[in-house]
């Protein structure tokens, strides 16, 4: 882990949180008092039930969650045995579980899980838990992770989430070995637009919710590498109508964080579309947005990208040389122009999330054919020396070997 600034707790504000601190209150008192009396009621679910009826998200009054018991909770990760760990952070361990299903007479039949399980140690753990409850719990969207429930028994605080087949975006951009595939370039594209409608949707719905920690390792993605938004943490309340933007403390990842933010702690809902932005130059160059074993002058992915991404022969330079060449010119170019606009100084001068979704439909629209290549060697040769991965999303599988990677979001981190 690198050098960290900032308080070690985002105290939740009354301006922010207050109306929904009543939903969690109700939520987690049924937890505490009745236990796990509701599960049978709710034993029956699918990972992906609701997102079918609704397309386009919906915001639910209450966190509408399954309470589990810790008892069972053991059973489904095998007493949390190490070979099922998925990822470990700031707030634990994440383990991978399988739910079988009560009253079914099908053998195997049940649900592949992600427990999150608070480390009894974690600063920041409860203060997340409940901002997971608060905002993921009532928030419901194809490109959002899907909080299944949560367990809080005695001192034990755990959340269960769908589970993601194919990992993070992160593993993907940046992981190394023979299990870890690159994506091409229709799955890059596909992966950005679904990102890009879970953040629209988070910045266009009635209670404005700024996400705040948007990065590749956020990004998880199903057996169809749909796109999905996880780990709402550090989620915020969008300003209200009088208002431009939220103070609070600066916390989240350096590399991905709005110039404004860091500087001022000043949060806008456009400071997610800096973040998007740098997630785009990422998905184009296959680079780090933060790597301090690349060359002086070139750790900030950024800072050191931007003059390239104005002209097609610029790009060409720093295109992800794994793509070998086999991607549409004109759409990367149009990308890499949208990733300027993302990344603009000013949080006035950038688009919204519904224009930056926009743009890329209209890109995947056009259907532009990859080129095949020529053959030659390419300029960012260099990259094999970058870092190896040490942020990991929480909620996907480890891929090969034994390493286990870490993630941390809380406070700002390099």
């Amino acid at each position: 882990m690198g050098n960290c600034w900032g308080s070690t707790a985002d105290n939740p504000t009354p301006s922010t949180t207050a109306h929904l601190n009543s939903g969690l209150s109700q939520a987690t008192s049924n937890a505490t008092t009745s236990r796990c009396s509701n599960i049978s009621a709710n034993s029956h679910f699918s990972a992906a039930s609701g997102d079918e009826v609704y397309p386009h998200g919906q915001i639910l009054p209450t966190p509408n969650l399954r309470i589990f018991c810790f008892a069972e909770l053991k059973v489904a990760t095998k007493n949390f045995r190490a070979d099922t760990v998925l990822g470990e952070g700031g707030f634990g361990k994440v383990f991978k579980g399988w739910l079988e299903e009560k009253g079914s007479s099908k053998s195997g039949s049940g649900t592949v899980i992600a427990v999150k399980k608070l480390n009894s140690e974690s600063l920041q753990g409860f203060q997340e838990w409940q901002a997971e409850v608060n905002f993921l719990g009532r928030l419901s969207h194809p490109n959002l992770v899907k909080l299944l429930g949560y367990c809080w028994e005695d001192q034990e605080l755990l959340l269960i989430y769908e589970f993601m087949q194919k990992g993070s975006l992160e593993n993907h951009l940046f992981g190394r070995g023979s299990t870890v595939q690159p994506l091409p370039w229709d799955v890059r594209l596909k992966v950005a637009i679904g990102a890009a409608r879970g953040l629209a949707f988070l910045h266009t719905s009635d209670k404005q919710v700024i996400y705040r920690d948007f990065k590749a390792s956020n990004i998880l993605l199903d057996g169809s590498y749909t796109a999905k938004i996880s780990d709402f943490g550090l989620a915020k309340l969008g300003p209200s109508a009088s208002q431009s933007h939220v103070t609070t403390r600066v916390m989240g990842t350096y590399g991905y964080a709005a110039p404004e933010y860091v500087a001022t702690g000043h949060l806008y809902v456009k400071s997610d579309v800096y973040g998007f932005g740098v997630v785009l130059v990422e998905i184009l160059t296959g680079l780090r947005a933060l790597d301090t074993n690349r060359p002086t002058g070139r750790h900030n992915l950024v800072d050191w990208i931007k003059p390239y991404l104005s002209e097609r022969r610029k790009l060409k330079q720093i295109m992800d040389s794994r793509l070998e060449g086999k991607y549409p010119s004109k759409a990367a170019l149009h990308i890499s122009q949208l990733a300027l606009k993302c990344l603009a100084a000013e949080p006035k001068h950038r688009p919204s999330m519904k224009e930056v979704l926009e743009t890329l439909e209209r890109i995947e629209a056009a259907n532009e054919k990859p080129r095949e290549p020529r053959i030659r060697s390419h300029p960012m040769a260099h990259r094999q020396g970058q870092s190896p991965m040490i942020h990991r999303s929480p909620l996907h599988p480890r891929q090969g070997g034994s390493q286990t990677y870490q993630y941390q979001h809380s406070p700002l981190v390099r």
